[in-house]
């Protein structure tokens, strides 16, 4: 990657820091809802709104999609390449440390979820909001959609359209 001369060159180290951590609390947590939920009843935290539930899901949310492992670790690559493509086309701008958290928590939450699906077959889920019946879902899913809906927030609110122009038009 080529960087303009005036920029300094980006520092990948606190970025895959960052995302180790975020990897080693979601596995953690997810080895927890193994030994302390799997085969048991849930453990109630408010009753009748959010309680701990052990899930061995093969599908996407809602159901979806089960049984399509291969689908889903293709899917989980691609975004992963992608993810990492754009934060290093990113200029290296304090400007854009959200940008950069958020690149981080999709992909801390891809592999998390990836690396189950690889040596389990399944994801592990144990949060449970029975108040609205919502997925059963995990800590990578929370890194996930989080840093989504905040992606979608500064790009629509905080960044001008003119500050990609550089990510995907070739410089000269």
């Amino acid at each position: 990657m080529t960087q303009n001369n005036n920029q300094p060159k980006i520092n990948y180290v606190p970025a895959c820091l960052l995302t180790i951590f975020a990897i080693i609390l979601d596995q953690w947590t997810k080895h927890l809802a193994v030994t302390k939920l799997q085969g048991k009843t849930p453990f109630i935290l408010i009753n009748k709104v959010f309680q701990l539930c052990y899930l061995e899901n093969r599908g996407a949310a809602f159901g979806v999609l089960q049984n399509q492992r291969i689908f889903f670790l293709i899917c989980a690559l691609v975004i992963l390449i992608f993810a990492i493509w754009i934060y290093g086309k990113l200029p290296n701008a304090q400007r854009y440390l959200p940008l950069r958290i958020c690149i981080i928590g999709i992909c801390a939450g891809a592999i998390g979820n990836m690396i189950d699906r690889i040596y389990l077959g399944y994801v592990v889920d144990f949060f449970y909001f029975n108040l609205i019946d919502f997925p059963i879902f995990n800590v990578a899913d929370i890194y996930v959609t989080v840093s989504t809906i905040v992606l979608v927030i500064l790009i629509l609110f905080y960044y001008q359209e003119d500050e990609f122009e550089e990510l995907f038009h070739r410089r000269k």
